[in-house]
């Protein structure tokens, strides 16, 4: 995880971090600008803008987490972007209040998620294997119904056609075939090249649109409160103080999942860290009228199909975006990727995620309990994913805490633990004792080894 590569394995694996993420790290400024425009409180020429400080925002995001400075950062290899968790209450509070609004409440979140990130590294006792592992799996499932979307083309007018589903399912073949037979160096690189030769399938068919290039300008840099000075409305800021914590509960599990993933355990001090970075970088995004951050999943399984650790990859990534954040029209370059191809190479990875749950459940001597609990958890988390609307009757503030199915789940696989276990050192879900480098949930009970003596 601490080895720096040489730049020739460096700088292909950390272009395809940034093309596993890259859909997703747009989509949350396309979704949120467009509402704005519809509400008239933005301009079509603020849409540019929204990708480009997102991008800027994101490397300088990923950075900070992956090298760290001082008690900010995990130094996990771990991308940062922002979250869909606040989309809704986002356009709910730029609609009624402006962007303004909008930009004061995610400052207001920031501070609140670096104020809580100790708090949160001192319950992690709460999270032994039999949690982490649900959390993981209920995490990679929920992500599916993404890929199968973009399989079929996302929004588009020919969503769902046999050439889009053809396209996305060649895409994941050649990642694949890749994988299996290709030599280990090239091997590693199996998401990057499915992407590239899904894209020159893509061309072929005429799926690959290139005028929104020469639409960008080579130079986009991002100004500090671009939209004015931030407002803070007090109902405005309750509800993105919500989403802090929401993203708190989504980092602490993805934090665990890159731990479990490159082998090396993530420390409170850590999680610490690393959610104090998440709340920086929101505050950041709030000066730079971009969103609040967190990490982003798609790029852990990435890590367990690439297995190529390494935190300066991910750095290097980071890099990236701040260029491609600078550059709008290398970004636009980027985005012509067809949405089918990012949905078949991202499918594979989401499915990587799911497995790493499996395999950390597997590491726990079961009993009836520890069935109940994963198999309850599972139900109430994926049960949003598979009815989106099951919540739609409830109060917002309600809908944006639990609409979330990794949050219900997560909410859940804790209670239920908490309910059938309470903190004891049990075998049914603290992992087996034959394997002294996977340790549990009773470590952040007690100062052993020196990671609970910390300034937290």
């Amino acid at each position: 995880m601490d080895q720096i590569p040489k730049p020739h394995v460096l700088w292909p694996m950390a272009f395809q971090h940034v093309l596993a993420m890259y859909a997703g790290a747009v989509a949350v400024p396309l979704v949120l600008g467009g509402a704005m425009i519809q509400a008239g409180q933005m301009k079509p020429s603020d849409l540019p803008y929204l990708i480009t400080a997102d991008l800027l925002v994101a490397g300088i995001a990923t950075i900070l987490q992956c090298v760290g400075f001082l008690r900010f950062g995990s130094r996990l290899p771990i991308v940062q972007g922002c979250t869909f968790t606040a989309v809704p209450p986002m356009i709910i509070i730029g609609t009624n209040y402006g962007p303004a609004a909008i930009y004061g409440s995610v400052l207001a979140c920031g501070l609140f998620m670096m104020l809580m990130a100790p708090v949160f590294a001192r319950i992690l006792w709460m999270f032994p294997p039999l949690v982490t592992g649900t959390f993981i799996t209920i995490v990679g499932l929920s992500l599916i119904p993404v890929a199968a979307m973009n399989i079929a083309g996302g929004n588009a007018e020919d969503a769902g056609s046999m050439s889009n589903i053809g396209l996305g399912m060649f895409t994941l073949v050649v990642v694949l075939v890749v994988e299996r037979w290709a030599p280990p160096a090239i091997s590693r690189t199996s998401v990057l090249i499915g992407l590239l030769v899904g894209t020159i399938a893509g061309a072929l068919l005429g799926k690959v649109d290139l005028s929104g290039v020469s639409e960008e300008n080579w130079v986009g840099v991002a100004t500090p409160f671009h939209f004015g000075l931030p407002e803070f409305p007090p109902s405005a800021v309750i509800a993105l103080v919500l989403v802090g914590l929401v993203t708190l509960v989504e980092a602490t599990g993805d934090f665990l999942a890159a731990g479990e993933i490159v082998g090396k355990k993530a420390t409170p001090k850590q999680i610490a860290d690393g959610l104090r970075a998440d709340g920086f970088s929101t505050m950041l995004g709030g000066v730079f009228n971009t969103f609040p951050y967190t990490a982003f999943a798609q790029n852990i399984g990435l890590l367990a199909m690439s297995r190529v650790r390494s935190r300066f990859v991910v750095a290097g990534c980071g890099l990236i975006l701040i260029v491609l954040g600078l550059l709008p029209k290398l970004g636009a370059v980027i985005a012509a990727v067809p949405t089918p191809v990012l949905g078949g190479a991202t499918g594979a990875l989401f499915g990587m995620i799911a497995a790493s749950g499996i395999k950390t459940l597997s590491k726990i001597t079961m009993n009836e309990n520890s069935l109940i609990v994963i198999a309850v958890s599972l139900t109430v988390g994926l049960l949003p994913v598979m009815y989106p609307s099951l919540f739609e009757q409830f109060p917002d503030w309600f809908t944006t805490m639990f609409n979330s199915g990794i949050t219900t789940g997560a909410i859940t696989a804790v209670c239920l633990n908490l309910f059938f276990f309470g903190g004891k050192h049990v075998p049914a879900n603290s992992g087996k004792q034959a394997e002294p480098d996977y340790t549990d949930a009773s470590m952040y009970k007690k100062d052993r080894d020196g990671l609970v003596a910390d300034d937290d």
